[in-house]
């Protein structure tokens, strides 16, 4: 067994993350995210009307096998004799770039954002489908705030948080895990769904993913928190921000989702900004706050963008002190 290079473990993380703020998404052809859905679009369409529960883990195995294949490919190239150091660490970089979007998270609520303050309500009725799953022709100004605000918040564990853990974790196979993670979140958008025809289809995938997003979820209020900490240190701007609000209200209302996960990222948002998340007819979370305004959807942006770089920060230390431990 290799030893793994904390060094450039750590390296290759903060370069990709780099490269995420400066260049955003690669173009959909050379995307390898892009390649794993449409395996699994490929795979959905070609599913049969009977046994779907059982087609539908088999079709999951094969995606997170594929997604798998990919990050051992480049590491095994990334590897190889002749290919310098520095390009190994840019190769490996931008495969791992792939697995999480810190711009692509913020960059649809500034968006949307921009169209809420100019009243532009049937453009945001037009694109917040794209990122919530909810009926939104009878929100109003309020509720579409509080859905950008909500999906950041969420969107912050499984596109942001979750992949750098299992990279992480995993150390010299993190890329591996990170893609193999990937593929079960992807896979959980797609087909993870609780209403035909996804029932039977994406339920090995909605389970997985809620497998492994719980501890990410959970360790997502740790950051919120230093966030919100941070963030109430800024003159002016951290006035409203209270951070022993965000944990206050993530082990109040954490549980109060559907889903096992999303509520503590949510909840913990909505104590620290210090408002109220609410998709009707489903759940309220800071029920004791004010409803959320448009102004909020710029304050979570910049919460969840310090989370983001304190998660990354702190997955690097992680990475340094496991050598030190495992390897003295």
């Amino acid at each position: 067994m290799i030893i793994p290079d904390s060094g450039h473990l750590a390296l290759v993380l903060l370069l990709a993350a780099v490269i995420d703020i400066v260049f955003g998404e690669p173009p959909a052809a050379v995307h390898p995210v892009v390649w794993i859905g449409k395996l699994i679009n490929f795979l959905k369409n070609a599913a049969p009307k009977t046994h779907r529960k059982l087609y539908g883990t088999a079709m999951a195995l094969c995606c997170v096998l594929f997604a798998s294949l990919i990050g051992y490919s480049v590491l095994y190239i990334a590897a190889l004799p002749g290919i310098p150091g520095v390009l190994a660490l840019f190769i490996e970089a931008y495969f791992l770039k792939a697995t999480f979007a810190i711009n692509c998270l913020l960059s649809p609520a500034r968006e949307i954002y921009k169209h809420l303050e100019e009243n532009r309500l049937e453009k945001v009725r037009e694109l917040l489908p794209i990122y919530v799953s909810r009926n939104t022709s009878k929100l109003t100004k309020k509720q579409m705030s509080s859905a950008v605000v909500e999906s950041v918040s969420e969107n912050y564990v499984d596109g942001i948080l979750s992949p750098i853990f299992y990279y992480t974790i995993f150390g010299e196979l993190g890329l591996v895990a990170a893609y193999a993670f990937k593929a079960i979140n992807t896979l959980d958008s797609m087909v993870g769904y609780k209403t035909e025809p996804y029932r039977e289809l994406g339920y090995f995938s909605a389970k997985s993913d809620d497998v492994l997003n719980w501890i990410p979820a959970r360790i997502s209020v740790i950051f919120i928190l230093a966030a919100a900490f941070t963030v109430s240190l800024l003159p002016k701007k951290g006035r409203k921000i209270n951070p022993f609000n965000s944990v206050k209200t993530a082990f109040e209302d954490g549980m109060k989702t559907p889903s096992p996960n999303s509520g503590y990222p949510m909840a913990a948002t909505a104590g620290a900004l210090g408002v109220k998340l609410e998709k009707p007819d489903t759940y309220v979370l800071g029920a004791s706050y004010p409803s959320t305004e448009v102004k909020d959807i710029k304050r979570v942006s910049q919460l969840i963008a310090i989370a983001s770089w304190f998660s990354l920060v702190a997955f690097v230390a992680v990475i340094q002190m496991t050598e030190i431990y495992l390897y003295p």
